[in-house]
C-alpha cells in the first residue's frame, strides 16, 4: 500500500541552482576561459512528515544510501555529492538498496557549492492532494544576520492546516501577514532577535489560532523552522502541530488552561494572573474558554466578579499557584472548596484551585474518562456502573478523596448506556449517595473530566449549588463542559 502510494504520488522537483557559464569563443580568447566551478554541492534531508515511516535516503544508482533510518523530525547532517542532477530515492529504514524506492523525487539539480534543504512534508495517507506528501527543494541563500540577530527561514508544512499570518512578539502586529501551506518565507530568512525567547502568534483569517515560545537563537544564526503536524490534532501527540527548528528539534504549542467553576457558595468570579485578567464573570458549573499562556508557573488570584478587566483592590477571595504549565500541555484548574468561612471543615474544604494535566491515552474504540473529587463535604469516593442497584466492592473507580483524581490516562469504557453510582469508598452499604444516567456513547474516541462538583449536603447557605458531575469533554478545541444532575428512582 505504501509502495502504491509513494508511485501514485511521484512529485518531480526541479531546483533552479545558479551556475558559472562558459562562453563558447574560440581562437584568441580561448586562453581568457575561466575555469568551470567543479565545488561539490551540500544536501542534507529533513523529515517533517508526520505520518510517515522512518526512511533511508539513497542516489539514483548508488549500493550506499545518503542517510539512513531518518525520523519524523531528523534534520540530517549535509552529504558532499560532485554538482549535477540527481534522482534522489527513499526506501523504508532497512530495506534492501536493491529493492524498488517507494518514492523518487525525479531529476533535482545541485549546482556548484550550492547547499539545499530537501525537505519531507505533507502526510503519507492523504486522500487530498493539497496535503499530500512532498518533497520541497529548498536552495540556501540566507542573507548574511548582523550581530545580536538571526537569519530564520519560516516554513508552513502544516498539512491541514489553512493560510497563517505570524506575529513576532505577539503583540497584534502580523510580521508575515500571509504564509500559504507549502510555501515559505524566502530564500534570504527573515531577521530576528538573538539571545532572548520570544513569542509568536500563529493567526488565520485574522484571528489567533495558537502561540509558541521560540527558544533564544545563537547570534548570526541561520535557522530553518518548518511548521508542522496536524493542527486537528491534541497539542502535545507526535503528530500535534508544531515548530520544528531543523537540528534542534520541536517547538510545542504554549500551554493551554480551562478553568471550571466548582464552588458550591461562590459568586461568579474573576480570575487574574498578576494585573492580568485570564477569566471573566464565571459561574458555577461553567467552563472558560482556553486561556494560552507561555510556558511556566502561575499565581491565580480570584474575585468576586466585577464590572470592567482591572484588577480589583484587595486582597482576592482565593490564590493558587499552577504546576509548571509545559508546551503543548492542556490543562483543567478547577475552583473547588466553600468561600464561606463556616461552611464545612476547614481543613478539607478552604477555597482553593485544583490543576490536573491531559494525560489520556489515545483510544479511538473507547472513552477515556477520568474522575475528579472537587466537592468539598463530600467523603473519599467510588464511582461504578450499578449493578444491582449499588456501587460494587471493586468499583471502576475505587477510593478516590477530595482534591485528587483517578489515573492520568484515563479509564476505557466502550459505548453503552448506564447508571453511574457515587458511594462512600468507606461504607458497607453500597447503596449510592447519587446516581446518574450516563451514554458514553457521544464520547467515544474523546478523553472526558468526570468532575464530581457542588455540595454534597447544600445546608450551608441559601443559593449553595447541589452535589452533581460535570463532564469536561477534551476532544475537540475548545472544551465544552455538561452538568449532569442526579436522577431518583
Amino acid at each position: 500500500m505504501l509502495r502504491s502510494f509513494w508511485k501514485n504520488r511521484v512529485l518531480v522537483a526541479a531546483l533552479a541552482a545558479s551556475m558559472s557559464t562558459l562562453s563558447a569563443g574560440c581562437g584568441e580568447g580561448d586562453d581568457d576561459k575561466e575555469p568551470p566551478d567543479t565545488r561539490p554541492a551540500k544536501l542534507r534531508v529533513i523529515h517533517a512528515s508526520p505520518d510517515a515511516p522512518a526512511v533511508d535516503i539513497y542516489a539514483e544508482g548508488q549500493a550506499a544510501p545518503l542517510f539512513t533510518n531518518v525520523k519524523y523530525g531528523d534534520t540530517t547532517s549535509y552529504a558532499t555529492v560532485p554538482a549535477g542532477t540527481y534522482n534522489v530515492q527513499v526506501r523504508a529504514a532497512g530495506a534492501a538498496a536493491s529493492s524498488a524506492p517507494v518514492y523518487s523525487t525525479g531529476p533535482l539539480t545541485l549546482g556548484a557549492n550550492a547547499s539545499v534543504s530537501a525537505l519531507a512534508s505533507g502526510l503519507l495517507g492523504a486522500s487530498d492532494n493539497t496535503q499530500s506528501f512532498r518533497v520541497l527543494p529548498l536552495a540556501e541563500g540566507f542573507s548574511a544576520p548582523a550581530d545580536g540577530r538571526a537569519r530564520v527561514r519560516i516554513v508552513h508544512a502544516g498539512a491541514d492546516a489553512p493560510t497563517v499570518a505570524l506575529d513576532v512578539g505577539d503583540d497584534g502586529s502580523s510580521e508575515v501577514p500571509a504564509l500559504q501551506r507549502f510555501q515559505d518565507t524566502g530564500a534570504t530568512g527573515v531577521d530576528l532577535p538573538a539571545g532572548q525567547s520570544f513569542q509568536v502568534g500563529v493567526l488565520a483569517g485574522g484571528n489567533k489560532v495558537t502561540a509558541f515560545t521560540i527558544p533564544a537563537l545563537p547570534s548570526r544564526g541561520e535557522v530553518f523552522v518548518i511548521a508542522t503536524g496536524q493542527l486537528s490534532a491534541k497539542p502535545g501527540a507526535t503528530n500535534g502541530f508544531g515548530l520544528l527548528a531543523a537540528g534542534v528539534g520541536f517547538i510545542r504549542q504554549n500551554p493551554v488552561v480551562y478553568a471550571l467553576h466548582g464552588s458550591p457558595d461562590a459568586p461568579p468570579v474573576d480570575i487574574f494572573a498578576g494585573n492580568a485578567e485570564l477569566v471573566d464573570n464565571l459561574t458555577f458549573g461553567q467552563l472558560s474558554k482556553p486561556i494560552q499562556v507561555p510556558p511556566g508557573t502561575y499565581t491565580l488570584d480570584v474575585f468576586a466578579h466585577a464590572s470592567g478587566a482591572s484588577r480589583p483592590a484587595g486582597h482576592p477571595a482565593g490564590a493558587d499557584s499552577t504546576p509548571a504549565l509545559e508546551a503543548g500541555g492542556r490543562y483543567l484548574v478547577v475552583a473547588a472548596g466553600f468561600l464561606s468561612p463556616g461552611a464545612g471543615d476547614p481543613a478539607t474544604s478552604t477555597f482553593e484551585l485544583l490543576a490536573f494535566a491531559d494525560g489520556f491515552a489515545q483510544d479511538k474504540d473507547s472513552l477515556r474518562l477520568r474522575v475528579v473529587h472537587a466537592s468539598p463535604d463530600a467523603p473519599e469516593v467510588d464511582v461504578a456502573p450499578l449493578e444491582n442497584g449499588l456501587v460494587p466492592m471493586h468499583a471502576a473507580y475505587n477510593d478516590v478523596p477530595y482534591r485528587q483524581a483517578s489515573a492520568p490516562e484515563g479509564l476505557a469504557l466502550p459505548a453503552v448506556q448506564a447508571q453511574v453510582g457515587v458511594a462512600a469508598a468507606s461504607a458497607s452499604n453500597r447503596a449510592p449517595v447519587a446516581r446518574f444516567d450516563f451514554d458514553t456513547a457521544p464520547f467515544i474516541g474523546k478523553g472526558v473530566f468526570a468532575v464530581a462538583a457542588g455540595a454534597l449536603s447544600p445546608t450551608h447557605g441559601e443559593g449553595e449549588a447541589s452535589f452533581r458531575l460535570v463532564a469536561v469533554d477534551t476532544g475537540a478545541s475548545p472544551w465544552t463542559a455538561t452538568a449532569l444532575h442526579p436522577v431518583f428512582p
